[in-house]
C-alpha cells in the first residue's frame, strides 16, 4: 500500500466556484494557471503543487482522493474544513 503521494489542487470557498473551474479543466484549461488565478491556498504560488506528503498528513477526505482515486485525473469538488478542492493526484509510492 502506498505511503507517500504527490498531488496538486485548487482550493476555493464555494462548490459553485469549484464546479465552474472544473468545467474549464474539462475543456482543456491549464490546471496550474487556474490554480494560480483562483486558489486560496498558498500552494497557488507553485501552480497548486503540494509536493510529496505522507498518508495521514492531509485531512481524510483529501487523503481518500489522493491515495485511492485515479492518478493524473482531476477529482472533485471535494469538501473539507478548508473549503472546496479540485484534486489531481500525481503519483503514489
Amino acid at each position: 500500500m502506498a505511503t507517500k503521494a504527490s498531488a496538486r489542487h485548487i482550493l476555493v470557498k464555494t462548490r459553485e466556484e469549484a464546479e465552474k473551474i472544473k468545467q474549464q479543466l474539462d475543456k482543456g484549461a491549464d490546471f496550474g494557471k487556474l490554480a494560480k488565478q483562483y486558489s486560496t491556498c498558498p500552494s497557488k504560488k507553485r501552480f497548486g503543487d503540494l509536493g510529496e506528503f505522507r498518508r495521514g498528513e492531509m485531512v481524510k477526505a483529501f487523503d481518500d482522493v489522493v491515495f485511492k482515486k485515479a492518478l493524473l485525473t482531476v477529482h472533485g469538488p471535494i469538501k473539507t474544513r478548508f473549503g472546496w478542492h479540485l484534486i489531481e493526484p500525481i503519483y503514489r509510492s
